[in-house]
């Protein structure tokens, strides 16, 4: 399926990045810059930038500061993260979060935040069901094109 606005030549609403990489390989960091990447591609968005915050500083560190910076420019639709983690631990994350949301910016996630698994086994002591199947080899590709 290709994306609405290919043929249009619309782009679509402006987004920035945010990586926060604390002793992170460099394969590690190019695998999260293509993530979300791909992420943009796939939801139509316009990723102009992508801040990087390379210190386990406090809430302010200079990257953070940037980006709370294009937040401020008109037109900016909001901030995308591989996940809410990299916002810092909670106690940076938090107020970080809530400046994002303050500045009226979408905060949005590649990985949504995880959903609670069962404590216990399902009723009468079955194992609960899994979202998802793994198997022992690779999923066969398609025939045809999508």
């Amino acid at each position: 399926m290709e994306p609405l606005t290919e043929h249009r030549g619309a782009s679509g609403p402006v987004v920035y990045g945010f990586l926060r990489l604390v002793r992170v390989s460099l394969a590690r960091q190019d695998a999260l810059h293509d993530a979300l990447v791909e992420y943009c591609r796939r939801h139509e968005l316009a990723l102009h930038g992508v801040f990087t915050e390379r210190s386990a500083g406090t809430e302010r560190s200079a990257a953070f500061t940037g980006l709370l910076d294009v937040l401020e420019l008109h037109g900016t639709y909001g901030v995308v993260l591989p996940a809410v983690s990299h916002l810092g631990p909670k106690a940076i994350a938090t107020p970080r979060q809530a400046r994002i949301t303050a500045s009226g910016a979408r905060l949005l996630l590649v990985r949504g935040p995880h959903a609670p698994r069962p404590a216990a086994p399902g009723p009468a002591g079955t194992p609960p069901e899994r979202g998802r199947c793994r198997s022992s080899g690779p999923a066969p590709a398609l025939d045809h094109d999508t």
